[in-house]
């Protein structure tokens, strides 16, 4: 029996051919061959770029000035809580993953103030750190703080 590997001359009627190319379908550029394979992503590494390409903001330190505006508002609002009074709140809220966070902004009426939890409550259920806080305004603090 001849031995399949043996002769080096096994291929010479084909070696120099082109690739053979469908008549059917078009070929596939790099990218659409690449793109065949994307779906799947058993390391999740689709995932940790998405996270890694995520920005985060950083958290603003105020100044005593803002930190004195900000307890004045705060006092004038548990004086008038009873009221219900109307704001619109910028805090921050610190990111789970990575360093850094987000400012977000909410309005509605004040619920209450917790101040043993640390935290202003509109009445939809919106609970705010109170050393999160940035900014604090509304129609009654308008109109009572210069």
């Amino acid at each position: 029996m001849k031995d399949f590997f043996s002769d080096s001359h096994l291929y010479d009627d084909i070696i120099d051919r082109s690739r053979p190319v469908s008549r059917r379908h078009l070929p596939m550029s790099n990218a659409e061959r690449a793109a065949q394979f994307f779906p799947f992503d058993a390391l999740g590494f689709q995932s940790v770029m998405r996270e890694e390409e995520r920005q985060t903001q950083e958290r603003v330190r105020l100044d005593e000035d803002a930190k004195a505006a900000l307890d004045r508002c705060l006092a004038l609002l548990r004086k008038e809580i009873r009221q219900h009074p109307e704001v619109t709140v910028t805090w921050f809220v610190p990111d789970e993953y990575k360093e850094g966070g987000a400012y977000t902004t909410a309005a509605g009426r004040v619920k209450k103030l917790d101040e043993p939890g640390g935290a202003l409550v509109l009445e939809g259920g919106v609970r705010i750190p109170l050393e999160e806080i940035l900014f604090l305004s509304g129609p009654l603090l308008e109109e009572s703080i210069p």
